[in-house]
């Protein structure tokens, strides 16, 4: 399964913590004080139909016997749990969320997709897989075998092999990269040159942080034994030759994305 496949409900957390919209202002504010995860709790009535959320914002100066409908957040960001992580997490790193509520055709919470699940999902699909899917394209395209082996790479001698990559998602790998969370690259030594295989968002991000060297796994080819590499051609022809090629474009709504209508 490629990580475009991966579904929301794959990485969500369920079991959430909720309150019911008759509850006590002041009860809210008690649980709160507990440490709920998400600084906040869902609202959902008897049959765990979302409603709203009440966080510390929306209980600023409100007196303890209101009840949590009069006071919580109505309008909200919801997806489905079929919405596939990567788009997922755009939206979040997008907007600045730190969860997203997920919810079926009903409206009833089925979880909560946050920005930890978000990185999370990455860091766990780690890139072993995808080198060796890369390695045996390699090999069975030009009949050689191939080594890999893992160290640090120089991120400015990188030459990239697509062409675009979407600016909120490398808001997100900059986040990784700044704790620590970024998974390897995965690069192909040719000769002089290294090509970008996988990890563009990671590697661009880390070239606008003027990070020099990543970790990355480079799989090994001679030009002796290929005369003409597949990814260098496609990335000559695409008239790419350093990460500064790159282009940087803006993500478009996705369909599975939807604004809660204010219950009645």
């Amino acid at each position: 399964m490629e990580l475009d496949d991966v579904r929301v409900d794959a990485y969500m957390t369920t079991g959430v913590e909720t309150v019911h919209p008759d509850a006590w202002v002041t009860d809210v504010v008690d649980r709160l004080k507990a440490g709920p995860q998400y600084g906040g709790l869902p609202v959902v009535d008897d049959d765990d139909h979302l409603l709203g959320f009440v966080g510390a914002i929306d209980l600023l100066e409100v007196d303890g016997s209101e009840r949590v409908e009069s006071v919580m957040s109505r309008d909200l960001v919801v997806v489905r749990p079929e919405m596939t992580v990567k788009n997922a997490a755009r939206v979040i790193f997008r907007t600045g969320h730190q969860f997203l509520p997920v919810v079926d055709d009903e409206r009833t919470l089925l979880g909560l997709f946050s920005n930890g699940d978000a990185v999370r999902s990455q860091i766990e699909r780690t890139t072993p897989s995808k080198v060796q899917s890369t390695r045996e394209m390699l090999e069975r395209t030009h009949s050689i075998s191939i080594s890999v082996t893992e160290r640090e790479i120089r991120v400015p001698s990188l030459i990239p092999t697509q062409r675009e990559v979407y600016g909120d998602e490398l808001e997100g790998r900059k986040y990784e990269l700044q704790n620590g969370l970024a998974e390897p690259l995965i690069v192909v030594s040719y000769g002089a040159e290294t090509l970008l295989v996988d990890g563009h968002h990671r590697a661009l991000a880390a070239r606008q942080l003027d990070i020099e060297r990543m970790v990355a796994h480079v799989l090994t080819v001679s030009p002796d034994e290929v005369g003409e590499l597949g990814l260098r051609k496609m990335a000559r022809l695409g008239g790419l030759e350093s990460l500064a090629d790159i282009e940087v474009n803006d993500y478009l709504q996705h369909p599975l994305i939807e604004k809660t209508e204010p219950a009645q």
